[in-house]
Protein backbone atom coordinates (compact mmCIF):
# COMPACT_ATOMS: atom_id res chain seq x y z
CA UNK A 1 0.00 0.00 0.00
CA UNK A 2 3.27 2.40 0.40
CA UNK A 3 3.86 2.18 -2.70
CA UNK A 4 0.51 2.96 -3.97
CA UNK A 5 0.03 5.80 -1.78
CA UNK A 6 3.37 6.77 -2.96
CA UNK A 7 2.97 6.99 -6.27
CA UNK A 8 -0.43 8.48 -6.55
CA UNK A 9 0.99 11.28 -4.64
CA UNK A 10 4.00 11.35 -7.43
CA UNK A 11 0.91 11.66 -9.92
CA UNK A 12 -0.84 13.88 -8.06
CA UNK A 13 2.59 16.59 -7.57
CA UNK A 14 2.97 16.13 -11.35
CA UNK A 15 -0.30 17.24 -12.38
CA UNK A 16 0.15 20.22 -10.11
CA UNK A 17 3.79 21.24 -11.53
CA UNK A 18 1.71 21.27 -14.96
CA UNK A 19 -1.02 23.12 -14.06
CA UNK A 20 0.72 25.53 -12.50
CA UNK A 21 3.42 25.90 -15.29
CA UNK A 22 6.28 25.21 -12.97
CA UNK A 23 7.96 23.46 -16.17
CA UNK A 24 11.14 23.30 -14.25
CA UNK A 25 9.56 20.74 -11.53
CA UNK A 26 7.65 19.47 -14.50
CA UNK A 27 10.31 18.50 -17.05
CA UNK A 28 12.93 17.53 -13.45
CA UNK A 29 10.14 14.52 -13.02
CA UNK A 30 11.21 13.02 -16.25
CA UNK A 31 14.48 10.80 -17.08
CA UNK A 32 16.87 12.34 -19.55
CA UNK A 33 16.38 8.99 -21.44
CA UNK A 34 12.39 9.68 -21.13
CA UNK A 35 10.38 8.27 -23.90
CA UNK A 36 7.30 10.01 -24.55
CA UNK A 37 4.95 8.73 -26.74
CA UNK A 38 1.42 9.97 -27.90
CA UNK A 39 0.65 7.64 -30.88
CA UNK A 40 -2.27 8.39 -32.79
CA UNK A 41 -5.56 6.10 -33.96
CA UNK A 42 -5.07 3.74 -36.62
CA UNK A 43 -9.04 2.33 -36.18
CA UNK A 44 -12.02 3.17 -33.53
CA UNK A 45 -10.12 0.27 -31.71
CA UNK A 46 -6.69 0.65 -32.55
CA UNK A 47 -3.83 3.09 -32.20
CA UNK A 48 -0.28 2.89 -33.92
CA UNK A 49 2.39 1.10 -31.74
CA UNK A 50 5.88 1.96 -32.89
CA UNK A 51 6.14 5.76 -33.57
CA UNK A 52 9.41 4.90 -35.56
CA UNK A 53 6.92 3.46 -38.02
CA UNK A 54 3.87 4.36 -37.44
CA UNK A 55 2.05 7.82 -37.66
CA UNK A 56 1.95 9.66 -33.69
CA UNK A 57 0.32 12.82 -32.61
CA UNK A 58 3.19 13.37 -30.65
CA UNK A 59 6.54 11.13 -29.96
CA UNK A 60 10.18 12.78 -28.50
CA UNK A 61 13.00 9.93 -27.92
CA UNK A 62 14.00 11.40 -24.82
CA UNK A 63 13.13 14.54 -22.48
CA UNK A 64 14.73 16.74 -24.99
CA UNK A 65 11.59 16.70 -26.91
CA UNK A 66 9.73 18.15 -24.00
CA UNK A 67 12.72 20.65 -22.67
CA UNK A 68 12.46 22.09 -26.27
CA UNK A 69 8.71 22.55 -25.88
CA UNK A 70 9.32 24.29 -22.83
CA UNK A 71 11.81 27.02 -24.20
CA UNK A 72 9.66 27.80 -27.30
CA UNK A 73 7.04 28.10 -24.38
CA UNK A 74 8.79 30.51 -22.87
CA UNK A 75 10.84 32.73 -25.51
CA UNK A 76 6.92 32.96 -27.31
CA UNK A 77 8.31 30.98 -29.85
CA UNK A 78 5.18 28.70 -29.59
CA UNK A 79 2.41 30.53 -31.34
CA UNK A 80 0.31 27.01 -30.27
CA UNK A 81 1.25 28.28 -26.54
CA UNK A 82 0.28 31.51 -27.23
CA UNK A 83 -1.60 32.54 -25.10
CA UNK A 84 -1.13 29.56 -22.45
CA UNK A 85 -4.40 27.58 -21.61
CA UNK A 86 -5.33 27.66 -18.06
CA UNK A 87 -5.21 23.68 -17.34
CA UNK A 88 -6.89 21.38 -14.28
CA UNK A 89 -5.29 17.69 -14.55
CA UNK A 90 -7.27 15.18 -13.02
CA UNK A 91 -6.32 11.30 -12.44
CA UNK A 92 -7.59 8.19 -11.44
CA UNK A 93 -7.43 4.49 -11.10
CA UNK A 94 -3.79 3.99 -10.87
CA UNK A 95 -3.06 0.76 -11.50
CA UNK A 96 0.94 -0.29 -10.58
CA UNK A 97 2.88 -3.29 -11.72
CA UNK A 98 6.34 -3.90 -9.97
CA UNK A 99 8.98 -4.87 -12.59
CA UNK A 100 12.40 -6.30 -12.48
CA UNK A 101 15.00 -4.00 -11.33
CA UNK A 102 13.11 -1.93 -8.91
CA UNK A 103 10.73 -0.63 -11.50
CA UNK A 104 7.37 -0.03 -11.40
CA UNK A 105 4.67 0.47 -14.68
CA UNK A 106 1.54 2.05 -14.10
CA UNK A 107 -1.47 2.88 -16.27
CA UNK A 108 -3.48 5.95 -15.09
CA UNK A 109 -6.81 7.17 -16.49
CA UNK A 110 -7.02 10.81 -16.65
CA UNK A 111 -8.90 14.07 -17.68
CA UNK A 112 -7.45 17.43 -18.65
CA UNK A 113 -9.64 20.68 -18.75
CA UNK A 114 -8.88 23.42 -20.22
CA UNK A 115 -9.30 27.01 -21.11
CA UNK A 116 -8.43 29.34 -23.71
CA UNK A 117 -9.84 31.99 -25.79
CA UNK A 118 -13.33 32.29 -23.91
CA UNK A 119 -13.56 28.34 -24.83
CA UNK A 120 -13.33 25.62 -22.43
CA UNK A 121 -13.16 21.64 -23.56
CA UNK A 122 -11.39 18.99 -22.25
CA UNK A 123 -9.32 15.45 -23.33
CA UNK A 124 -9.68 12.54 -21.69
CA UNK A 125 -7.65 8.91 -21.99
CA UNK A 126 -5.39 6.53 -20.60
CA UNK A 127 -1.60 6.76 -19.88
CA UNK A 128 0.93 4.37 -19.64
CA UNK A 129 4.02 4.67 -17.29
CA UNK A 130 7.83 3.63 -16.16
CA UNK A 131 8.94 4.97 -13.52
CA UNK A 132 12.50 4.22 -11.28
CA UNK A 133 13.87 5.99 -7.75
CA UNK A 134 16.60 7.67 -8.10
CA UNK A 135 18.06 9.04 -4.95
CA UNK A 136 15.16 9.10 -3.03
CA UNK A 137 12.59 9.65 -5.66
CA UNK A 138 10.65 9.09 -8.54
CA UNK A 139 11.49 9.36 -12.33
CA UNK A 140 10.02 8.70 -15.37
CA UNK A 141 11.31 6.78 -17.76
CA UNK A 142 8.74 6.00 -20.19
CA UNK A 143 4.97 7.58 -20.69
CA UNK A 144 2.83 6.59 -23.40
CA UNK A 145 -0.70 8.80 -23.60
CA UNK A 146 -3.49 7.58 -25.14
CA UNK A 147 -5.71 10.75 -26.36
CA UNK A 148 -9.48 8.96 -26.57
CA UNK A 149 -11.44 11.81 -27.60
CA UNK A 150 -8.84 12.66 -31.04
CA UNK A 151 -10.80 15.12 -32.84
CA UNK A 152 -8.65 18.20 -32.51
CA UNK A 153 -10.23 20.77 -32.73
CA UNK A 154 -7.43 23.74 -31.80
CA UNK A 155 -4.23 22.55 -30.47
CA UNK A 156 -2.87 19.54 -28.67
CA UNK A 157 0.64 19.85 -26.75
CA UNK A 158 2.34 17.93 -24.31
CA UNK A 159 0.48 20.18 -21.16
CA UNK A 160 -2.66 18.20 -22.07
CA UNK A 161 -1.88 14.69 -21.69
Amino acid sequence: MALQHDLEQFFYQLSGYCDEQDWDRYVAQFAPDCELHIPQWDSEHRYTQDPKTEMSLMYYPNRGGLEDRVFRIRTGKSAASNPMPRTLHLINNVRLTELEGGEVQAKVNWVTHYYRFGEASSFFGVAHYRLRQEQGSWLITYKQSILFNDKINAVLDFYHV
